[in-house]
């Protein structure tokens, strides 16, 4: 087969205070049997291996928004995130020195993501792994973030074919054995999947899968200083995926007071308080909910 995929790379750690992904790979690399398969390569990558020691998200700037193609092609920029970006492009990237057909991005999440698998894209091959995937374990969720910008920024699109899977609520820097077991099953299942589509065999299990597609972000309240001045509603936190109705509340002021959700219909909000994007003016992602029809 023309199209198939040679080589999966296993990636954790792109944050180094996401720490299931950081010891699913370094137990990868003790046992490299447990990612063997027969018609591909199975490659690891600890991504920000400094930001991994110090148990912070990152060194000097995000290692995952450091991948558009005028970053790479910028000499100029020197921070440890974006000579990690290079490496690893010219590593694994298209017409890297091991180019990768499957990168699969290890992350975990404040949030109640559960088992989320992320794509940029609705190609076949991605929409066929997600619906098997939700058929193995109807915990997993599907995320469908289409590319907003000319050149995607994320670890995932160095290849032909990029994934990344969030896995939560667990706080930052902390190891959770339930999460850790579903997430090192999910990767096995993606491989396994792998497997089959290079022996011309992939799995058909149903012809319909559910997405959340990403519609916009939403920012806490803050004043003319950009202080934040409400939290999450109590009433929405850790409801990642579930409707959220107009007129229901979003926040809660810091003396009491509800603010509503004022659009004009169902949404359906995920990475509710992510403790990462703090920094980066997001309170959740808003998102609607799709039946994408499979053709076989």
């Amino acid at each position: 087969m023309t199209n198939q995929i040679r080589r999966v790379v296993i990636v954790g750690g792109t944050h180094g205070n996401e720490l299931t992904g950081i010891y699913l790979i370094k137990k990868f690399e003790r046992m490299p049997k447990l990612i063997k398969r027969f018609t591909f390569e199975s490659c690891t990558l600890l991504a920000n291996p400094k930001a991994s020691e110090i148990g912070r998200r990152y060194v000097d700037t995000d290692l995952n928004r450091c991948f558009q193609r005028s970053f790479l092609d910028n000499s100029s920029l020197s921070s440890y995130e974006a000579q990690r970006a290079k490496a690893i492009y010219l590593t694994f990237g298209t017409g890297g020195n091991l180019e990768a057909d499957l990168v699969v991005d290890l992350h975990t999440t404040t949030s109640n993501m559960r088992l989320t698998i992320i794509l940029a894209s609705k190609h076949p091959f991605y929409l066929w792994l997600a619906a098997y995937l939700t058929y193995i374990n109807s915990n997993v969720k599907v995320f469908y973030s289409p590319q907003k910008t000319l050149e995607n920024p994320y670890l995932d699109s160095i290849c032909k074919f990029g994934c990344t899977i969030e896995v939560g609520a667990v706080a930052q820097g902390v190891l959770d054995a339930t999460l850790f077991q579903q997430t090192e099953e999910l990767v096995h299942t993606i491989l396994d999947y792998v497997e089959a589509y290079n022996q011309g065999t992939p799995p058909r299990v149903k012809d319909t899968l559910t997405i959340y597609q990403d519609i916009r972000t939403i920012d806490y309240p803050r004043n003319e200083v950009g202080e934040i001045q409400a939290m999450i509603h109590p009433r929405l936190q850790f409801r990642d995926y579930e409707a959220l109705h107009p007129g229901e509340p979003l926040f809660l002021t810091f003396d009491g007071e509800e603010i509503v959700y004022e659009g004009d219909s169902t949404v359906y909000p995920v990475f509710i308080n992510e403790a990462a994007y703090y920094e980066k003016g997001i309170a959740m992602c808003i998102t609607q909910q799709f039946q994408e029809i499979l053709s076989f």
